[in-house]
């Protein structure tokens, strides 16, 4: 009976120990690292070299999580891709890889680097977030040796992840990522399945994706959704492209709708247009960077908190269609042209006055428009688009997008170019779509590539609208939707609608193909 009362205490006082310990905020680093890069990509290089070039750029990284630190971060994020760059052959990449262990050996590098062969890049990273007593992800290369035997085993005998580690505040590596979506990265191989990869701290519920992912269901979706995490940590190499996937402008409508928290480090290299950090709330950014003007690195900081599902400020549940579906569709689609941003041919109808009511539709999608400029600028044309279908030049993701965005010229074939600067204001705005999905991100984009934090909000009903009054000269204002299961092949491994279709049109040629080799 006392053995058991005192059991009983004991819990107790654990479970109020761990309440008092669990941190309400947080402060988060994210890290924009202008990477070092070798000279040669495409070449083999020893290990030594290898390891010499991703010290200088550790090196740099070491500044940045000891200002962290000592500005009271507990966690740091940093780039993809920062350690030793891009554009490797598989063979290239080889020296700069290392094996990295399932976080379950309980291992700290730094404390025994040599327990899981040649590691010294582990071994340092993790001596730096001991020493520091700061969490510290990073993005390195992991490699896996397989059997000759299996047929799915690469000649060199191993597979190759492009890999996010995790380091705690005592140099324990907690957690590890084999990035699923890659993009244009030979280098490295997909992993059988998505990683659905979380870790647990006294400030919340972390996890972890990387870069293209964002893109997709898995894992990015899953983790929030089923998962329940409150931050996700999201290193990248981004290439902004306009007018709706510039880092800074997609990354914070992603957070705002998941309703989660966003840590977003990105590569810097303005060659490449690689640009757009930040620290996004599911309510509004609370800070971001972008810089096409300098090489130089920059490091940011902001308080998040720790459960935003608690928070004051957490939006609630958005019905994205509700208003759409609701309504008679304005005038506007007589008027419209076709028009394409990238390979995506879009639906368009001109702002053709300084205030006024529009809509446009492309299959499923009616997108609407209620507007009020300040005035309009003669030199500038705006329109209102819509586009749903399988994007790109790879048709399998499939996007629904509501947009108004300003043209490049007066000239109507130029609207969907790319354009960075503004003139005209908006008075007010809203803009609403009969989505299918409901993923939907919402994004605001001011002239010159800045964001709008606390200028617009998007409404139960699924409507985005600005507040607080005239807005600053705009780009473009966006609802980007993505309908998962609609994508050519979904990521639950089942055949969507459209890869149905596909792999019919693909049986029936095969079929007709043998017969003709038979009738010769």
């Amino acid at each position: 009976m006392i053995t058991s009362s005192f059991q009983t205490s004991v819990a107790v006082l654990a479970l109020i120990i761990l309440h008092v310990s669990a941190l309400d905020t947080f402060k988060a680093a994210v890290y924009e690292h202008a990477v070092i890069l070798p000279n040669h990509t495409e070449t083999h290089v020893s290990q030594d070299d290898a390891l010499l070039l991703m010290n200088r750029n550790i090196d740099i990284l070491e500044i940045a999580i000891k200002q962290a630190a000592e500005q009271g971060a507990q966690i740091i994020v940093t780039p993809e891709d920062a350690i030793y760059g891009w554009k490797f052959t598989r063979e290239a990449i080889f020296p700069y890889l290392e094996d990295i262990p399932d976080p379950l050996v309980n291992w700290i590098p730094c404390q025994d680097p040599h327990r899981f062969g040649r590691t010294p890049v582990q071994a340092r990273l993790s001596c730096l977030a001991k020493n520091n007593s700061i969490y510290v992800l990073a993005n390195i290369g992991d490699k896996k040796p397989c059997n000759s035997c299996d047929s799915t085993c690469p000649p060199n005998g191993h597979y190759q992840y492009n890999t996010n580690v995790v380091y705690d505040a005592k140099g324990k590596l907690v957690a590890r990522y084999h990035k699923y979506n890659l993009y244009s990265e030979l280098q490295f191989d997909v992993p059988k399945k998505p990683e659905l990869v979380t870790f647990n701290t006294s400030f919340g519920k972390f996890g972890i994706f990387t870069c293209f992912d964002i893109l997709f269901h898995d894992p990015a979706v899953t983790l929030v959704k089923d998962f329940h995490v409150d931050t996700i940590l999201f290193p990248t190499a981004w290439m902004n492209v306009l007018p709706f996937l510039t880092a800074i402008e997609f990354h914070s409508a992603w957070a705002m709708g998941m309703r989660v928290n966003l840590l977003v480090a990105n590569t810097h290299n303005v060659s490449l247009k690689m640009t757009g950090s930040g620290i996004y709330a599911p309510h509004s950014p609370k800070v971001y960077h972008y810089d096409m003007e300098t090489e130089l690195g920059k490091i940011l900081f902001a308080e998040v908190d720790s459960h935003p599902r608690n928070s004051l400020t957490y939006p609630p549940a958005v019905n994205w269609s509700a208003y759409a579906t609701t309504i008679k569709p304005f005038p506007g689609q007589k008027n419209s042209f076709r028009g394409f941003i990238s390979r995506d041919e879009f639906n368009f109808t001109e702002l053709f006055e300084n205030a006024g009511n529009l809509t446009v539709c492309q299959k499923e999608l009616c997108c609407h428009l209620s507007y009020r400029m300040l005035g309009k600028e003669e030199n500038e044309v705006y329109v209102l688009g819509a586009f749903a279908g399988l994007h790109g030049r790879r048709r399998r993701e499939y996007w629904q997008v509501c947009t108004m965005v300003r043209c490049k010229s007066t000239s109507l074939t130029t609207c969907g170019q790319p354009v960075d600067t503004a003139l005209t204001r908006f008075e007010m705005f809203s803009l609403s779509g009969t989505f299918r999905t409901e993923y939907v991100f919402p994004e605001v984009l001011l002239t010159k590539i800045n964001l709008a934090p606390g200028k617009f909000e998007v409404l139960k009903d699924g409507r985005l609208v600005n507040k607080n009054g005239s807005s600053e000269p705009i780009l473009t204002v966006s609802l980007f939707g993505r309908w998962y299961t609609e994508d050519v092949r979904s990521i639950s491994g089942r055949t969507s609608n459209s890869a149905t279709t596909y792999l019919i049109i693909s049986t029936l040629l095969m079929i007709i193909a043998l017969q003709n080799i038979v009738m010769v």
